[in-house]
């Protein structure tokens, strides 16, 4: 029995699993009427990433704030809401409780049934602001705490046929713009530095002959942090612009081959990638490349910038699928910083 009994079909969404608190109206769960995101980046700036203490306090600050604006800028009443939708996890978990909390209390408020969404699934119902989902589909998940390759039959039907043993690929982008000296977060400034530099160091292809589709960055991120300490202690200067164009050719290929490979065996219509890492234009034109030159009858989809990072839009697109699977919680919902796609 579907949840949506009014002739608008409205849900308020919910986003707080790390350090972006963010609430949206999304209608239908393809427009968005609103989508704020009230970011915390200069907060962590000085401590090099995420505080999650820090991030917690953050979101307490701003949930209701958030809130108030999204449907003032939405132009919605609470009355005319369908639902309340909000992230379950992955994530910082005093961070998702914040947003699960200020959900259930709005939801229960209201007479509103809840909508529990897994975060992931957030990022590849992004996506559908774009144009409509078509399976089979293969989404490509890239950000500071995953990297997963993501098998789709139908909407709502998750298969992980692959992931990173280790670290994820933002992970490693923060870990060596650190070592670069950028401030954090460091994947758009290091994006543009390796545009300006020459894969020079040949830097290592972690599991490109093997034929699963997981990935690993760990050994990445030593190889690089080995040169530039062993440089260091020489006294040898390295050119900071061939080192990120380095870094990136590797971490590019790996995604880009493993990706194209998992499209071809699994014989899908539609590629999506998604994630704040997404958002990175090498990844962006490479991927493109090799999707028009290959796959030349699958179609790319990335979300704009202002949808790769985390954000409630997408949030309440996932929403609207998991409502016609019948996915209500009731008030007893609690966060899970681990929970996986199923």
């Amino acid at each position: 029995m579907s949840i949506f009994k009014k002739k608008r079909k409205l849900i308020l969404a919910i986003e707080s699993s790390c350090d972006e608190t963010s609430v949206a109206v999304i209608e239908d769960g393809d427009s968005i009427l609103s989508n704020i995101v009230a970011s915390q980046i200069l907060s962590h700036k000085r401590f090099g990433g995420v505080v999650p203490e820090v991030a917690s306090r953050h979101h307490v600050e701003q949930i209701t704030w958030c809130m108030e604006e999204a449907l003032l800028e939405a132009e919605v009443k609470t009355e005319e809401l369908s639902a309340v939708a909000v992230t379950e996890g992955p994530g910082l978990v005093g961070a998702l409780l914040i947003g699960i909390t200020a959900a259930k209390a709005f939801a229960w408020a209201n007479d509103l049934p809840l909508i529990p969404v897994n975060h992931m699934a957030g990022h590849i119902y992004a996506a559908s602001f774009v144009k409509p989902l078509v399976f089979p589909m293969m989404a490509l998940l890239v950000s500071g705490g995953h990297t997963e390759l993501v098998y789709m039959k139908e909407h709502g039907s998750y298969e992980i046929i692959g992931e990173t043993r280790d670290d994820a690929a933002g992970e490693a982008y923060d870990k060596v713009g650190r070592v670069l000296g950028l401030a954090y977060p460091s994947g758009k400034e290091l994006d543009e530095l390796a545009h300006q530099g020459q894969d020079t160091f040949d830097f290592p292809r972690a599991m490109m002959r093997e034929a699963n589709f997981d990935f690993s960055f760990s050994g990445l991120k030593s190889s690089f942090i080995n040169r530039v300490h062993n440089a260091e202690q020489k006294g040898e200067a390295l050119d900071r612009l061939d080192l990120a164009a380095s870094f990136q050719a590797s971490v590019v290929e790996v995604l880009v081959s493993k990706t194209i490979r998992a499209c071809q065996e699994y014989e899908v219509k539609q590629l999506v990638m998604a994630g704040g890492v997404a958002a990175n234009q090498g990844l962006r034109a490479a991927l493109s490349r090799e999707v028009a030159e290959v796959l030349r009858d699958v179609d790319l989809i990335v979300p704009p910038l202002r949808l790769c990072g985390d954000n409630a839009a997408m949030i309440g697109a996932a929403a609207f699928v998991a409502a016609e699977k019948g996915q209500i919680a009731d008030l007893s919902l609690n966060a899970d910083p681990s929970l996986v796609l199923e």
